[in-house]
């Protein structure tokens, strides 16, 4: 994440918190034209979309917070309350039942919410040390975040960042890969993907995977301007 996003997702948040909805939304709106990963500002913006009562774009909003991570307690609530608006209410009733299933554990287990929580806290300490080059830092922080959620993409895809930041290649590679076994159409990953590849001399893979996402989102403008660069050097 570079600094200016960071910054905007701080102010978005900050914002957010304090009630100022609007005041957010033109910040985590920003985020999300750099950054389409964030479940969380997803989950705010669907907040903030509830509130005007725009339950169909809070939906929206709810629902891909759960695609990016499906343990999101707090959107998987808020999404049976928008459904519940619309009259959808067996569908409500169905999210609502299994998001309380979810946070289900054993005694001296944490909450399923709880340790979302604190991985999402793992992974801002791991963006601090990122920014500031200590990607061995970075990568311990991020791999403490998936030991709490090993489904969460967006941490997954941080960590295989962080990796080839520090010359990692291959185990970047990795964890790409295991990110696209769990959701083959997570284009963010499929991108860096094909960058790290690329950046090995694999340029027959990454073209490949490049060409893979224009499959599903032909504007796409950093693969298109990927595969542009790769014809000029040939």
């Amino acid at each position: 994440m570079d600094e200016q996003t960071r910054d905007l997702l701080k102010l978005g948040r900050d914002a957010y918190n304090k009630r100022e909805y609007s005041r957010a939304e033109s910040y985590l709106i920003r985020v999300l034209e750099k950054h389409d990963n964030f479940a969380d500002v997803f989950n705010m913006l669907g907040v903030i979309y509830h509130d005007r009562g725009l339950f169909s774009k809070a939906q929206q909003h709810f629902e891909q917070a759960l695609a990016i991570n499906p343990a999101y307690t707090e959107a998987a609530l808020n999404l049976a309350v928008t459904y519940n608006d619309l009259g959808r209410y067996s569908e409500a009733k169905e999210t609502f039942n299994k998001a309380l299933l979810a946070s289900r554990t054993q005694p001296g287990e944490l909450d399923p919410f709880v340790r979302g929580k604190i991985a999402n806290m793992y992974a801002e300490i791991g963006d601090v040390f990122q920014a500031a080059g200590l990607y061995k830092q970075a990568s311990d922080e991020y791999k403490k975040a998936l030991e709490l959620g090993p489904g969460f993409v967006d941490i997954r895809l941080k960590l295989a960042q962080t990796f080839r930041d520090q010359g990692e290649q291959e185990e970047a590679i990795t964890q790409f890969r295991q990110i696209l076994e769990e959701r083959p159409k997570y284009i963010a990953a499929r991108i860096h993907l094909g960058v790290t590849l690329y950046s090995l001399g694999k340029t027959e893979e990454a073209i490949a995977e490049w060409n893979e996402v224009l499959k599903t989102d032909p504007d796409n403008k950093s693969c298109q301007m990927y595969l542009n660069l790769v014809k000029e050097d040939k």
